[in-house]
């Protein structure tokens, strides 16, 4: 603790009582409601089911989206969101003793579709709920959190949310519209409100550890100098938002055996960190999702890591060199199936010594040799 020092114009030298920063945290904290001291660093995350879009959203193979923060994934239709967020992170927040509340605005997550994504829907592991106003959807998150902070910090939950999706939520004006036959829209209304909701999420969650993940719908951009798609309901949302992940339909034709097909197996749901704020942004992955089989959490690792030039191609082979150089050697295919768990021991490697560059791979791979006199 500081103690301040006066002097008198005279130069006698007196000392000043300490400031007391305990007092002042305990009085400031009681006089503002919602007010948190410090900083809330996530301590739990919720993986996404793929390794690679882990690691591009928070630089960690393991970890996948934050509690404590605000999460969207924006799309087309078709794409995957629904069934990373509703299916993936329901189950694996499920697993780890995390309580999901799934707001579905679209009506389409059915029982037997969450069931065969082996989420629990069981009363006491899933709460979900249909709505389709955002006012709704802004009182039922405030409500739950009044509740909430009544608990025993000990006994509070750890908790999830859902929204599936912001683009389908309604504003009153569009209710009172479609009552009154009049179909003009909301004239701007529920980006404002969009952005609102996002707003005060953040600032409830932080403290309290609550995660909130949500879908969005996107649009063709008419920009020829921005071709990306745009994420629709404006732009305050995204700015309120930690991660944010863009995510494009294409089609997969390809067999489990990785063999080229003509019909159409499933999808691959191109991803792009359009933001984060605990890893590098604008990386992208292309994860398979086979309509047979489900998503692969190895989906999408080989063609990560050699286009950081990690993996080196070297005839027919891939080759990954560890820093303790070790060497793996093997075809493509062998990669894609983490034959002998090389894509396990390169992911390892990589938690432990960071990503290894393409230079040092080359040094590596090709030793000196030794200089003649």
């Amino acid at each position: 603790m500081r103690q301040l020092t006066l002097y008198f114009s005279t130069g006698q030298k007196i000392m000043a009582k300490a400031f007391d920063i305990s007092k002042f945290r305990k009085s400031i904290t009681k006089s503002i409601d919602g007010l948190s001291i410090g900083f809330n660093d996530p301590t739990d995350w919720v993986s996404t089911n793929n390794y690679a879009l882990n690691y591009l959203i928070s630089g960690d193979f393991k970890r996948g989206i934050p509690l404590g923060k605000v999460t969207v994934f924006a799309g087309e239709s078709g794409a995957g969101k629904s069934f990373i967020c509703s299916g993936n992170l329901v189950k694996n927040a499920q697993a780890q003793g995390i309580f999901p509340i799934l707001i579905d605005t679209e009506n389409a997550l059915d029982e037997k579709w969450l069931h065969a994504l082996d989420v629990d829907t069981s009363p006491d592991k899933l709460l979900k709920l249909n709505m389709a106003m955002i006012d709704d959807v802004a009182k039922t998150i405030t409500e739950f959190v009044a509740e909430y902070k009544t608990m025993p910090e000990d006994e509070r939950p750890k908790v999830l949310f859902i929204i599936d999706s912001l683009g389908m939520l309604l504003t009153p004006t569009d209710v009172n519209q479609f009552q009154a036959g009049d179909l003009k829209g909301d004239m701007g209304r529920k980006p404002k409100a969009l952005t609102a909701l996002v707003r005060n999420c953040v600032n409830m969650f932080g403290s309290l550890g609550i995660g909130l993940v949500a879908t969005n719908h996107t649009y063709a951009s008419q920009d020829m100098f921005d071709p990306d798609d745009k994420i629709s309901g404006g732009q305050g949302f995204i700015y309120a938002s930690s991660i944010v992940v863009a995510m494009r339909k294409l089609k997969l034709k390809l067999d489990a055996d990785g063999n080229k097909t003509t019909t159409v197996q499933g999808i691959r749901a191109a991803c792009k960190i359009m933001k984060t704020r605990y890893a590098k942004p604008f990386e992208s992955v292309q994860v398979e999702i086979p309509y047979e089989t489900g998503m692969s959490p190895y989906s999408g690792l080989v063609d990560l890591f050699e286009a950081k030039g990690m993996l080196k191609k070297e005839g027919n082979s891939l080759v990954y060199t560890t820093k303790d150089g070790e060497i793996i050697k093997q075809f493509r295919k062998a990669w894609e199936r983490n034959e002998k768990e090389g894509l396990d021991i390169a992911m390892d490697d990589i938690s432990k010594h960071g990503e290894i560059s393409a230079s040092e791979i080359t040094t590596i791979v090709e030793p000196e040799t030794e200089t003649q006199e």
